[in-house]
């Protein structure tokens, strides 16, 4: 996976074919997809959604890290965007936050997934939840629109974390804010990880310092930057030994790396001190 566009396809392809997998298929591996992780079943990263109010059990395909839209303090009439939407999971359960007078968008670049959520959406017969099919690189949404931004295991798959955290900042109305839940890194993983395209799609690899995750939030110009939740995230030995030696699994217990599931907060100023997002300033 040399190039953006090429750790994309692996992404696309991975999530639409869990897309059209059952839910009992999903939570039966780390990454979503059978095969990849050995005959047991394990739910690493993934919460419990099923004591929130406005959960759908059609929509849980196990992806998430977290449990962001129980931090991400939304009120009656917010409009509500959650990057890498999915099956709807975290929309439906912000619907229920936001009432028949908000709105939710939610956007995924992945076909399969924006037709499953459109179609759950439909029995439940919510006319203001919107799926959209869309790179959350360069979202289809106008500026300075959106009330709460929340996201679930979704940002470490991006390649270009810079630019979505900039589409963030664009799309949030002056004094909004985000809660995101996200896999980070203490610690460097060994190179070989890099390299294997399964854990790349199951939010590992993909992973960077946790350290350099907050600079890229406050460089994209956020204020009051909170982590709501930190969870250690581990790996059981069976999935580990799927890709690497006993030798290799051994060194990588015994370093000091640390695989954690985070829930962040942060805030766009209600004033742009950069004055870039004024009508007529020429720099946005």
């Amino acid at each position: 996976m040399n190039t953006n566009e090429e750790i994309k396809s692996v992404v696309r392809e991975k999530y639409a074919a869990i897309a059209n997998q059952s839910p009992e298929q999903n939570l039966a591996s780390c990454c979503g997809s059978t095969g990849c992780c050995g005959d047991e079943t394990y739910s690493i990263m993934s919460d419990d959604y099923s004591k929130l109010e406005g959960y759908n059990p059609d929509a849980d395909l196990g992806l998430g890290c977290g449990l962001p839209t129980e931090f991400a303090r939304m009120k009656e009439g917010d409009v509500v965007v959650d990057l890498g939407s999915g099956a709807g999971n975290d929309a439906f359960v912000a619907r229920r936050h936001v009432g028949s007078s908000g709105r939710v968008i939610g956007v995924d670049f992945t076909e399969a997934m924006v037709t499953k959520a459109r179609e759950n959406a439909s029995k439940l017969a919510f006319d203001n939840v919107d799926f959209r099919l869309g790179d959350i690189e360069d979202l289809p949404i106008v500026g300075n629109a959106v009330d709460v931004v929340v996201s679930n295991c979704v940002l470490n798959l991006v390649p270009n974390k810079h630019k979505v955290f900039g589409e963030i900042f664009r799309v949030l109305k002056p004094g909004a804010h985000f809660s995101i839940s996200d896999i980070v890194l203490e610690g460097s993983l060994p190179e070989k990880w890099q390299s294997v395209a399964e854990l790349y799609a199951g939010c590992v690899s993909g992973a960077i310092q946790k350290n350099d995750y907050l600079g890229i939030i406050e460089e994209a110009g956020f204020k009051n930057i909170t982590i709501q939740k930190d969870k250690t995230i581990t790996i059981p030995d069976s999935i580990l030994s799927s890709y690497f030696t006993p030798e290799e699994i051994k060194t990588f217990k015994e370093s000091n790396t640390r695989i954690t599931s985070i829930t962040v907060y942060a805030e766009k100023p209600a004033k742009d001190d950069r004055n870039c997002c004024e009508p007529g300033a020429g720099c946005c």
